[in-house]
């Protein structure tokens, strides 16, 4: 079902929820785009302006890793001052209610964090942008200091104590998945009864093959999201209007 305006949208998602007992909500870059952060495939998308570099190409590169250092903090400024919308806040509450176990994000930005969803139950598929680690012995790294090291070096991505390269804790193209996160993500999406598919293009596998592991698992499908997806046929309730619209109302103090 196609919802066919915002009231009766938010009326089935309310029922569905009063009826569900395990809830996981999937989110994309839809979510965050109220809180000022661009997404990635659409017009005037980080995509669109600057080619993603890579992960050999970052590996085999000091130019690469150098350059994709600049365009890491070029956006610092975007991604510093974002704060959680009505989106996150809405699931925290769930979160907070005991029906959301954890959230699994395709998004970089922490906000699901800065919700207040505890670290240990947003489950990161494509990383985090909010800190740096080295490939290498895995020691973290904070922005702060990499900066000022990339500055004092004359624009050079500085390399680890051990030797290896830092790079920010996301996973760039031909990177691997992170196992654990998949795993984990995977069996929440088995154990759950209502998957809310929240402003992803549902695109990007093997993350875009949750929505339907929950389908034929005898979870229902909610799929929220501006454009359609090529799932919006097999899902219980398809709404196509603004995030913060629908999800405000679930927002809990």
């Amino acid at each position: 079902m196609i919802a066919p305006d915002l009231d009766t949208a938010v009326a089935e998602l309310s029922e569905m929820i009063a009826e569900a007992e395990a809830i996981l909500p999937f989110t994309g870059a839809g979510i965050s785009t109220e809180c000022g952060i661009p997404d990635f495939r659409s017009p005037g998308g980080l995509w669109t302006k600057n080619r993603p570099i890579p992960f050999d190409e970052f590996l085999a590169s000091q130019d690469m890793r150098d350059e994709s250092w600049r365009r890491r903090f070029a956006i610092d400024a975007t991604f510093g001052a974002a704060r959680p919308g009505r989106g996150h806040s809405a699931l925290a509450s769930l979160y907070r209610s005991g029906k959301v176990p954890a959230v699994v994000t395709q998004n970089i930005d922490n906000l699901h964090q800065a919700s207040g969803i505890a670290p240990q139950d947003v489950v990161e598929l494509h990383g985090n942008t909010t800190y740096a680690l080295c490939l290498e012995c895995e020691r973290r790294y904070e922005l702060e200091w990499i900066k000022e090291q990339f500055d004092a070096n004359g624009q050079h991505a500085p390399d680890c104590t051990c030797g290896g390269f830092i790079k920010t804790a996301t996973v760039s193209f031909g990177q691997s998945m992170p196992a654990a996160a998949m795993q984990r993500a995977e069996d929440l999406t088995k154990r759950c009864d209502l998957f809310l598919a929240v402003g992803s293009s549902l695109v990007v596998w093997p993350a875009a093959g949750f929505p339907l592991m929950a389908k034929r698992n005898g979870a229902s499908l909610v799929i929220i999201n501006r454009d359609p997806t090529e799932f919006d046929e097999i899902a219980d309730l398809v709404v196509r209007h603004d995030i913060g619209d629908v999800l405000g109302p679930f927002i809990q103090h």
